[in-house]
């Protein structure tokens, strides 16, 4: 089947944004009072034609790895011992308090002196170059209760925690649990050692907190979407074109509500449909090849090879211009999804007793009123836009894998 042909039932989902019950959720469920809004089916009818999309990008989010390369003073932030004093102290008395650590917010984890720093990089994510590491992050020192909190109370400074599975983790845990990375239409990669091919998550931000290192791999890479469009149109067109097309499906695995279809079809690459017109990536390679399930069935197009080569050439440009990075215990790592595409090595552990490759993950949600990309997706305007949230299940921080 061509690439360009859809299937009717695929328009089944309705695009009605849950707004009004979102943003006024029963806080005996989400003690936030917010619910994740979860994925969505675009906006069909003001996604824009490839005509409409720039030949070239400029500005701060387009950016080389030589910009980055042995020079982290642009790209990293080392915490002061006033500033991992301030975390340590508003975290202690967040514990005491007896709040769920689900109904952390910036409001009831105030950081003062940090404040500053967090208003020019949640700018600087948004609108400039779209990552920073930080590090000196006491992990090893502090137990998993206060790890957690001081990572997520600074994480509420930076957006809203959305739920990032079917179970309501709002605590990411990174770490090989012995899922079969082969299984893709059930198994979430970040749940194995396998490598993560470049993608976004359903988050405006990722962040990442090391915990444990891995005895081999487990590397970061991180490239500008924009620096790949641009090098799209030079040496790939007819592929920029393919990418912009909604002609692409994603699977969902299982993580679904009531009534909800079990993939969406979409672009990969988007327009801001408002705002500052940006182009934006939504995109996992695993999820685009994991529907076999239901194109053996003829339910939806087989991908053709055309996409086929599409996504190789995506892949192969992604790894040619990423810039490399590792992330020692105590590092924190934030990318946008919006303007980046991140990608992870293969791993290998430490044999036992020696601890697992270990990361804390935050999904964060930064809407449009609050200065967010203008999204065409019917959550745009939400506070927890994005995420994945199945029904009514509520948010929970597990302190460890499970």
């Amino acid at each position: 089947m061509a690439p360009g042909v859809l299937v009717d039932h695929a328009e089944a989902e309705s695009r009605a944004s849950e707004k009004g019950r979102n943003d006024e959720a029963p806080r005996s469920i989400f003690p936030d009072g917010i619910r994740t809004s979860g994925q969505h089916a675009p906006l069909y009818d003001v996604l824009r034609p490839y005509a409409d999309f720039p030949k070239e990008i400029t500005g701060p989010t387009v950016w080389k790895r030589e910009d980055y390369i042995d020079k982290p003073e642009r790209w990293v932030h080392v915490f002061t011992a006033e500033e991992v004093q301030e975390l340590s102290d508003t975290a202690d008395a967040f514990i005491a308090s007896g709040t769920p650590l689900t109904g952390i917010s910036k409001q009831n984890f105030p950081l003062n002196k940090l404040a500053k720093v967090l208003g020019v990089l949640r700018d600087d994510l948004l609108n400039g170059k779209g990552f920073i590491l930080f590090k000196g992050f006491p992990a090893g020192q502090w137990s998993p209760q206060k790890n957690a909190t001081a990572y997520m109370g600074l994480g509420t400074h930076l957006g809203y925690f959305v739920s990032q599975n079917g179970r309501g983790h709002v605590l990411g845990h990174v770490k090989d649990v012995g899922d079969d990375p082969t299984q893709i239409h059930q198994v979430r990669i970040y749940r194995t050692t396998a490598r993560q091919f470049f993608h976004a998550d359903d988050g405006d931000f990722v962040g990442l907190l090391c915990l444990h290192r891995a005895a081999e791999g487990g590397e970061s890479d991180i490239v500008s979407v924009h620096n790949v469009w641009n090098t799209l149109q030079q040496e790939h067109p007819d592929v920029a074109e393919l990418l912009t097309k909604p002609i692409w499906y994603f699977d969902r695995k299982g993580e679904v509500s009531e009534g909800q279809q079990e993939y969406t079809r979409q672009p990969v690459l988007y327009l801001e449909n408002g705002g500052k017109g940006r182009l934006y990536s939504k995109w996992d390679p695993y999820y685009v090849r994991s529907l076999t399930r239901f194109s053996d069935r003829g339910i939806i197009p087989p991908l053709s090879d055309e996409q086929k080569r599409a996504m190789q050439i995506l892949e192969d440009t992604c790894n040619r211009l990423a810039l490399h990075m590792v992330l020692e215990v105590g590092d924190i790592q934030f990318v946008s999804n919006c303007h980046l595409l991140h990608a992870r090595t293969a791993y290998k552990d430490y044999p036992p007793p020696a601890p697992r490759r270990h990361l804390l993950r935050l999904w964060l949600a930064t809407p449009e009123s609050e200065g967010g990309w203008v999204l065409p997706m019917p959550d745009s305007h939400e506070k927890k836009r994005g995420g994945i949230q199945v029904n009514d299940n509520p948010p929970v921080c597990p302190l460890d894998a499970e």
